[in-house]
């Protein structure tokens, strides 16, 4: 595709929790919990009209799903203030000073006093029915291998409760994420395209990696802003997977050209999205479908002119049916049926023919299908019709959350500009120079400049050193060095690509961390392992995390052999192989040495089995 001449535009919006001790707005620890809850609180979403007498859209449209909440709370672990029965504290200093230092990272220009706001959320992850969030710094940059970036703002907010459960009855929250210190970094919508938003999320990310944020999986989240010429823009959130970045953008273009299509060929044929909610108990009343056949009522409408479109692919393995099916599916049904894709789940040629006399339709005519409950499916269609009369549009501003394969799916409208005002329980809070000044004079290393200090520092390739900055453990990699003599290069491969291969394998390498390395390389620096044991060591500890790296070492043979039992082996291999080593000599060693290793798994280091090969072999000739 030419995303230059398709007007393709992007932003993207960097959330990254903070390692502060506390929470932003109350006391208590800023940890996940995974125990068991204490009280279960329950809350339902209603909009209000504003002081203006109007209704946001997206209030009103999560409004009609009628939702409910329950929040897990624990007695010690949780406060009032999380369940918004109580007004926040102060703001948090330490995740106030740590969201400076990467606004001066950034090349921001930190603001003078920071006013804590409330941002409408509706989707039952804050209690209060919004986020407490408030400016940091403002104009900001980056130089990427594409060019200068801005960075328009940077904010600090309290994060969103972690979602454990949705059925057709309540959402449920767990309260330990709500109010974790997040930062929110927001660039222009300058980049355009695929690859420079991927190299752009992992420049911010690793500069949030130099300051005190916390790691692991959930931490950090981006969502994407994308639009292009004749479209429109479209937020994608929770894009975790920077390797799908690329992909995630192109589907969404291939998206938007499709929608354009489906409008423009929908205005050719003067479609039409009929009114009437049409009862179709009657029709399928002999129905072999269990799916029919098993719901209390059968709904549908007709789409005048949509033939042949509802089932034009959108995106890979997704069509424009799928894209109506999304809205359905927040009135609660699974899914619908639509014309485009029929015969099909039990329902017969017929049945398809009786229902398009039925309901008098052409053959330029598509109808879609609802079955549930009565008000349920009738709720359902109301969103069906809406969706399709968007298709007029072509492409729609919403809010889509990104999938594993790389697509989206719709989420809800995106809100309102008019979404933010002010916390009138927390003060404003000056920020000073005397503040600001000793962050901005004892700012951490940013990654390129750690990258070719280690190089020169302990004798890297640029390879190797680009992979541990990269891979961000450095900090693990310095801190082995420090306490252990141990090559820097054995070391620095294990960690840049060893345990990557480990993850590719399978293994959970959550709980490796600096202290586990540091017993690992303990073992290799008294010669109680070989260097070619590491990897298989680690395994090891990956399926054993609460085990000391010593005693897997020993339970599964990986520690070295003494000279003697190595020497014995190795004699052994060579007597077997006299024939060979006569005729050849030395040259015998390379098919010697590859026995003698694959024999030994590890459990000898292999120049000192390369010296009493050598040896041997000298003895036999």
């Amino acid at each position: 595709m030419d995303f230059d001449k398709l007007g393709l535009k992007m932003g993207l919006e960097v959330h990254q929790q903070l390692n502060s001790e506390k929470k932003l707005f109350c006391n208590c620890k800023n940890e996940l919990i995974d125990e068991e809850y204490d009280v279960i609180v329950k809350r339902n979403l209603r909009p209000t009209q504003s002081e203006l007498g109007t209704m946001d859209r997206a209030a009103l449209h999560e409004g009609k799903r009628k939702l409910n909440f329950r929040y897990e709370l624990y007695n010690e672990k949780s406060c009032l203030i999380e369940s918004d029965d109580e007004p926040p504290r102060d703001l948090n200093l330490e995740a106030l000073k740590i969201s400076i230092t990467i606004a001066e990272l950034l090349n921001m220009r930190v603001v003078d006093e920071f006013h804590t706001m409330r941002k409408q959320i509706l989707d039952g992850s804050n209690t209060g029915g919004y986020q407490r969030t408030g400016l940091i710094a403002t104009d900001g940059y980056l130089e990427t291998p594409y060019g200068k970036v801005l960075i328009e703002t940077l904010g600090l907010e309290e994060d969103a409760a972690r979602r454990i459960e949705t059925n057709d009855e309540f959402t449920e929250f767990r309260l330990d994420r709500l109010g974790i210190p997040l930062a929110e970094i927001t660039t222009d919508p300058s980049m355009h395209h695929p690859d420079q938003v991927r190299e752009v999320a992992y420049m911010i990310g690793q500069v949030l990696r130099s300051t005190n944020v916390k790691r692991g999986l959930g931490t950090i989240r981006q969502d994407l802003n994308i639009s292009i010429a004749k479209g429109a823009r479209v937020e994608i959130k929770g894009v975790q997977n920077l390797d799908l970045m690329s992909t995630i953008v192109e589907n969404e273009v291939q998206r938007q050209l499709a929608l354009i299509d489906i409008k423009e060929e929908l205005e050719k044929r003067n479609a039409e999205v009929l009114e009437e909610i049409h009862d179709l108990n009657d029709v399928f009343k002999n129905t072999s479908s269990k799916i029919l056949s098993s719901a209390e009522s059968i709904k549908g409408v007709v789409l005048k002119g949509f033939a042949g479109l509802i089932g034009k692919e959108v995106q890979p393995n997704r069509r424009f049916g799928t894209e109506i099916a999304s809205y359905a599916k927040k009135r609660g049904v699974s899914g619908i049926f639509h014309t485009d894709e029929l015969p099909a789940y039990g329902i017969e040629g017929s049945e398809v023919n009786e229902l398009k006399k039925y309901l008098n339709v052409s053959e330029n005519d598509a109808i879609i299908i609802v079955a549930h409950k009565e008000d349920v499916a009738i709720s359902a269609l109301e969103e069906v019709k809406r969706r399709a009369n968007l298709a007029f549009e072509g492409v729609v501003e919403e809010t889509r959350k990104s999938t594993e394969d790389g697509n989206t799916e719709y989420m809800r409208p995106l809100p309102t500009a008019n979404r933010m005002y002010l916390e009138t329980d927390i003060p404003l809070f000056k920020i000073t120079d005397e503040i600001v000044n000793p962050i901005k004079n004892n700012l951490p290393e940013l990654p390129d400049v750690k990258k070719e200090r280690i190089i020169k520092e302990y004798n890297l390739s640029e390879d190797l050193a680009t992979q541990l900055v990269r891979r961000s453990v450095c900090d693990d990699f310095e801190e082995i060095i420090s306490k252990l003599n141990v090559d820097s290069t054995t070391i620095a491969s294990v960690l840049a690509y060893d345990i990557q291969e480990i993850k590719r394998e399978g293994h959970n390498i959550d709980y490796l961390n600096c202290d586990k390395y540091i017993e690992i390389f303990t073992l290799l620096e008294n010669d109680k392992i070989s260097k070619d044991a590491i990897s298989d060591l680690i395994t090891k500890v990956c399926e054993n995390p609460d085990e000391s790296v010593e005693k897997i070492a020993d339970d599964n043979n990986l520690t070295l052999l003494g000279e003697s039992e190595v020497r014995s082996i190795i004699n052994e291999i060579v007597q077997s192989k006299e024939e060979m080593v006569k005729d050849r000599g030395m040259g015998a060693m390379g098919p010697l040495m590859g026995m003698s290793m694959k024999k030994l798994k590890g459990k000898a280091d292999g120049s000192i089995v390369n010296k009493i090969l050598q040896e041997e072999i000298n003895n036999l000739l």
